[in-house]
């Protein structure tokens, strides 16, 4: 099979799912497609919002002593917790970042779907997981983590696709080299290219993933909405589920 990296799913955390996984549905006209039993082994739980074909996830823990708690505690709860990659062979990509001094934190196997978890602390700012599921390199086929027919909770008339995803740090350049070796993917200036969205690397505080970028069909309106939800707009950007929702045209 030829190598590919596609941006599968980006995870948000937060304190608790109400209400940031209805104000996201709401603002954005998302629908939930799944929520996955299996995430409670690890004292969470979850939503799963298809943005076209990339997966907009929400976890919350339900127990103390979790490593989504403990990200709260550390970043005040600002940043996305994960960025999850589909690829030809997710093993490989995890030895590579072992090669690296990245280590892997988790390896999940659901046949058909085949997940390396790398240790966040390694990988800086946020978790990288890279997957695969057999037999499904169509991008709008199986994909467990999501449901079983995640596909028929698409919606686009407000939202049509997630672009981008901002990473800020002391160190920008430095990250986006870090990330770039990591994925794969060489950068350019400060941004690293997949088929399907662009990682930007910015220049920030603390080693965070900062904001997620949306194409709506309707910008106003979305923000409209998001005010009517009680949430402070600047511009056009408001802050939900610890990251920035970044609206473009």
């Amino acid at each position: 099979m030829a190598p590919y990296l596609r941006l599968r799913q980006i995870c948000l955390v937060a304190p608790q799912l109400a209400p940031v996984i209805s104000d996201i549905a709401a603002i954005m006209g998302l629908a939930v497609c799944y929520r996955d039993g299996n995430v409670a082994k690890y004292g969470l739980e979850n939503a799963l919002l298809p943005v076209d074909t990339i997966l907009l996830e929400v976890v919350a823990p339900f127990k103390d002593g979790t490593t989504a708690g403990r990200f709260i505690e550390k970043t005040g709860g600002r940043g996305g917790y994960m960025a999850i990659f589909c690829c030809n062979d997710p093993d490989e990509r995890g030895r590579n970042a072992n090669a690296l001094g990245v280590r892997t934190a988790n390896v999940i196997d659901h046949a058909p779907y085949h997940g390396v978890q790398l240790h966040p602390r390694d990988c800086r700012a946020a978790f990288i997981e890279f997957n695969h599921t057999e037999g499904s390199d169509d991008i709008l086929g199986a994909y467990p983590p999501a449901g079983p027919d995640w596909q028929k909770f698409i919606r686009k008339d407000v939202t049509l696709a997630l672009t981008g995803v901002e990473m800020q740090s002391p160190d920008p350049a430095g990250l986006a080299e870090h990330w770039g070796k990591i994925i794969g993917v060489a950068p350019e200036g400060a941004e690293l290219k997949l088929p399907n969205a662009t990682f930007r690397f910015v220049k920030g505080a603390s080693e965070i993933m900062s904001a997620l970028e949306f194409r709506v069909a309707d910008r106003a309106s979305v923000l409209h909405a998001a005010k009517a939800r009680g949430l402070a707009v600047a511009g056009n950007e408001f802050l939900l589920g610890g990251v920035t929702f970044r609206l473009v045209a």
